[in-house]
């Protein structure tokens, strides 16, 4: 599996990223800069955590607008995988690759912290090495987690079983209190339609081995690298 990190001024998670994903594939991924206008080819794109130009204006507003996006985007309307990982989720939704958006927590403080998950959708070739409802362990650390978006795009990532990951309690219900943010329906991470491109607020790629606390992050990028065979 060839990959490629997108790095913006201010991202600061590019290189643990690039660890999974070296470390479930064996392959380490090519950093690309915010001004390029192409990619390499290579199967899947990660937009990594951090602080995107500073978080101006909103959080990934302006990374959206970088020259590299118009090839992230073609990339994804091909068919091919892109991930993105706290920021670089904001960066997503600001993009109009995935729908929604990240407002500011409903504590309106930044969140650092394990969190709890449910793994609600398997099937996808970001979750497929989880059992259907698994409960795994992530860290957060954001100030604009709270996933927002109008009824009608609720129903259908529910519908639809596009909603990744859930923020559940230690028994797995998706209680208020369980969520960092206070996102709708406890939602921690989303697919889009054709289901090649996940945004998700928890940093799976700071779970991937016992001395970060366990490796349930880890799952998630050897589901990728399965899904390339």
């Amino acid at each position: 599996m060839d990959s490629a990190v997108i790095v913006f001024p201010g991202s600061n998670r590019e290189h643990d990223i690039a660890d999974a994903v070296e470390r479930a594939s064996g392959r380490r991924p090519r950093h690309v800069w915010h001004a390029e206008t192409e990619l390499p080819p290579v199967d899947l794109v990660l937009l990594p955590g951090g602080f995107a130009y500073g978080d101006y204006l909103r959080c990934g507003a302006m990374a959206a607008r970088s020259p590299v996006m118009k090839a992230v985007a073609e990339h994804a309307a091909a068919g091919r995988y892109v991930l993105g990982v706290c920021n670089g989720f904001q960066v997503l939704t600001e993009a109009g690759l995935l729908p929604g958006a990240l407002m500011r927590n409903a504590s309106l403080k930044f969140v650092c912290r394990d969190v709890t998950l449910k793994v609600v959708e398997a099937t996808s070739a970001f979750t497929h090495g989880y059992d259907q409802g698994a409960i795994v362990t992530f860290p957060v650390a954001h100030a604009e987690g709270n996933y927002s978006a109008d009824e009608e795009t609720l129903k259908r990532l529910e519908g639809d079983g596009r909603v990744a990951f859930r923020y559940v309690d230690a028994e797995g219900q998706p209680v208020a209190a369980a969520s960092p943010n206070g996102a709708l329906n406890n939602i921690a991470g989303i697919l889009n339609e054709r289901r090649n491109v996940l945004g998700m607020m928890p940093h799976p790629e700071n779970r991937i081995e016992p001395a970060q606390g366990g490796s349930d992050g880890l799952t998630l990028f050897e589901s990728l690298v399965k899904s390339f065979g």
